[in-house]
C-alpha cells in the first residue's frame, strides 16, 4: 500500500524572497528573508538540509537521529519546523514519515543567494 503523501508547496516565506543580488529589497522582502535564514540557522537544520540533499531518495524520520546524535523530540521539532517553512516534503508511510527536499524551495533558495541577478 502506498503512502499518503502530505506535501507541502513553498510557504510566503520563500515565494516573498527577492534574490539578495537584487536591486533592491522591500522591508517585507527582508523581513521574509531574515525569518528564511533564521529557520536554517540552526546546525542541526543545516545538516538535515545535507543529509537530505544528499540522499537519493527520501529518508525516514528515524534515520535523522544517529546522524544527528539528537533525541526524537529534537530531530521531530527541527522537521517540523523545515516542512513549515516549506523546505522539505513529508511523506507519511504507514507510523513512519519521510522526508525530502521540496525541490521547488530548493530552486527559490538558490536564486535567493544568487549575487546577481539574472535577467
Amino acid at each position: 500500500m502506498r503512502g499518503t503523501t502530505v506535501t507541502k508547496r513553498s510557504s510566503e516565506l520563500i515565494d516573498c524572497c527577492r534574490p539578495l543580488g537584487a536591486a533592491t529589497l522591500s522591508d517585507r522582502e527582508a523581513e521574509a528573508t531574515a525569518a528564511l535564514f533564521r529557520v536554517l540557522a540552526d546546525p542541526a537544520r543545516l545538516k538535515i538540509v545535507n543529509l537530505l540533499a544528499r540522499a537519493p531518495e527520501p529518508v525516514c524520520a528515524c534515520d535523522f537521529e544517529p546522524a544527528l546524535r539528537l533525541a526524537q523530540p529534537t530531530v521531530s521539532h527541527h522537521l517540523k519546523k523545515l516542512t513549515q517553512a516549506g523546505l522539505l516534503e513529508r511523506d507519511q508511510r504507514g507510523k513512519w514519515a519521510y522526508f525530502s527536499l521540496n525541490p521547488e524551495a530548493s530552486s527559490q533558495l538558490e536564486r535567493l543567494v544568487r549575487t546577481s541577478e539574472v535577467v
